[in-house]
């Protein structure tokens, strides 16, 4: 029985940073944790991170959400960014840093040649998806066709959150919505891995046991609890899940009908269906419960752009660019920008596409680009609402979350791009308050619906939307326009 001083750990690994909070059993926030930590681009396309540091963090942020407290800590929740790869040998050690998500972009040759062998048509048949730099498959491949050495020593495949779990209860495992993004060696349709295609994709790996993302993976064994001074042996670890899906679980977009947008580093949309959604511009994945579904889309870019303009203009407070940006008002004063700094996962799927940044002139201020930044950043989001609706995709309501949300200027222009209201709930931390709930339903079968309730609705301007919907046209307009240009300055970047 649960008790009144029980409480649950969810931390979540994310791009630039490692998140946790410690959670009362009716929801409070009762501590939250950050550790700060970079990724490494050893060469154009190509973004690691050694996993190692996942762990570390872990112990780190643990450590501090229950030093000198009596609370217990009776759940622990796992999520994390993805589809990552990283390959391990039979005891959990890395044997190379892990490979990101669609911000990697370096197997390239491997889509080519893996589409070509099985067939777009039989991918996305069986996958609901064709192959992207999204695609974990392929990457998997570029390591035993690159690495083969370093891919011989390989037996395991891990996520951010599946290795997390490992570390904390040494069981092996990945969950369905992880494992569907493994393009192309997970079927939609049968809810397993397809063993005839991943001894070609992925040749001798033990791939794990699949488990739904509420469903317990483990417990703590005495060597991790050793490691985390307040959590006893014995506490179940949820499987968890990828850090968007975990952020939609935080914001209760998990019916069909529901979309989360998550604001951040990059900008993610999870629809929720009851049934896949095939589509050639965006990903169709299982969902975190059995009967569920998604289809997602996300940009490669889109708060990193912000930052990178913060820190180009004088490291200005964002308070201060926002209000800059305010004043620039819609349109940012007759300049327009692509989002494609890192390329683009979705809907294009265009590593090589390169940020534009059109109209600008000498009367052009700080606030306007930075306005402008945020208004691609709608746009794309508008494009993705497009292709959501293409697929046959209703959308019912739209729950904003993450760290965009925290200023009211970026949800309120996206409401304006997309002409779509978007509920904002009280609580925007995001995947690891999500793990969180996934751990108190696992461990005490607490019903979470109650935990995060909405806190304003995000409505859109009419007038507004009408002057966006010119500059929507000609934002669509540009890419196609500058493509060539862009692909040869991608060219020119890799060879240099």
């Amino acid at each position: 029985m649960a008790g009144s001083d029980d409480a649950v750990l969810g931390v979540d690994i994310g791009t630039s940073s490692a998140k946790g909070v410690l959670v009362a059993l009716d929801g409070t926030i009762l501590r939250t944790a950050t550790r700060e930590h970079t990724v490494e681009r050893p060469f154009p396309g190509h973004v690691e991170m050694d996993a190692r540091v996942w762990w570390e963090e872990f112990i780190g942020i643990s450590t501090e959400l229950t030093a000198g407290t009596d609370v217990r800590v009776t759940g622990i929740g796992v999520s994390g960014m993805g589809p990552c790869v990283l390959l391990a040998d039979d005891d959990g050690e890395p044997v190379r840093p892990a490979i990101l998500y669609g911000v990697d972009s370096r197997a390239e040759e491997q889509i080519a040649h893996l589409t070509g062998h099985f067939g777009e048509d039989e991918i996305l048949a069986r996958c609901g998806s064709v192959l992207s730099s999204q695609a974990a498959g392929p990457k998997i491949r570029w390591v035993a066709d690159q690495e083969p050495e370093v891919f011989a020593r390989a037996s395991r495949l891990f996520m951010p959150s599946s290795y997390l779990a490992f570390c904390l209860t040494g069981q092996y495992m990945l969950d369905h919505a992880s494992a569907s993004m493994v393009t192309p060696i997970y079927d939609t349709a049968t809810l397993d891995w397809h063993h005839p295609w991943s001894e070609q994709v992925a040749p001798g790996l033990d791939l794990p046991p699949l488990r739904w993302s509420g469903e317990i993976a483990g417990t703590v064994s005495d060597a991790a609890a050793r490691q985390l001074p307040g959590v006893e042996a014995g506490v179940p670890v949820v499987a968890g899940t990828i850090d968007a899906w975990a952020e939609a679980i935080s914001v209760g977009a998990t019916a069909p009908g529901d979309v989360m947008l998550m604001y951040g580093t990059t900008t993610f949309l999870v629809a929720i269906t009851d049934r896949p959604a095939p589509s050639r511009s965006l990903w169709v994945t299982s969902g975190t419960t059995e009967g569920t579904f998604t289809l997602s889309g996300g940009m490669a870019s889109s708060g990193a752009i912000t930052g990178w303009l913060r820190e180009l203009t004088g490291d200005a407070d964002f308070s201060t660019l926002v209000q800059e940006a305010e004043i620039s008002g819609v349109g940012a004063n007759g300049l327009l920008m692509l989002p494609y700094f890192a390329g683009e996962r979705s809907p294009m799927s265009d590593p090589s596409a390169r940020g534009v940044i059109a109209g600008l002139t000498l009367s052009h201020t700080r606030g306007d680009l930075y306005r402008a930044a945020l208004e691609a950043a709608a746009f794309g989001v508008r494009h993705h609402v497009e292709a959501l609706r293409e697929a046959g995709v209703r959308i019912d309501r739209m729950v904003a979350v993450g760290g965009g949300t925290q200023n009211e200027l970026w949800p309120q222009i996206v409401s304006d791009v997309t002409q779509l209201a978007q509920e904002v709930p009280r609580r925007t931390v995001g995947a690891s308050y999500g793990t969180s709930m996934l751990a108190a339903g696992a461990a005490h079968g607490q019903d979470t619906s109650t935990w995060n309730d909405i806190d304003h609705v995000c409505v859109p301007d009419p007038e507004a939307g009408a002057r966006y919907d010119e500059l929507y046209r000609m934002y669509r307009e540009l890419y196609p326009a500058t493509k060539d240009i862009t692909h040869s300055l991608a060219r020119l970047q890799r060879a240099g």
